[in-house]
């Protein structure tokens, strides 16, 4: 695979893998691991709140009045 980036992403990589002490290569595949994680993360907590919401979401607005 190849994968293209402006001078500025590639600047930033290359900085990114100096400060772990790995490979572009690594900095990269790390980065995306991160941010799928992250989204992972987010759907789950966003499932978990429209859950509460639906059960609580009376006494929530009793609470905040």
């Amino acid at each position: 695979m190849t994968l293209r980036l402006t001078d500025e992403q590639d600047a930033a990589l290359t900085a990114l893998a100096a400060a772990q002490g790995i490979s572009k290569n690594e900095a990269a595949a790390r980065a995306i691991h991160d941010s799928a994680s992250r989204l992972s993360r987010h759907d789950r907590i966003a499932d978990s709140t429209d859950r509460v919401v639906a059960r609580y979401g009376d006494l929530l607005d009793r609470l905040g009045q």
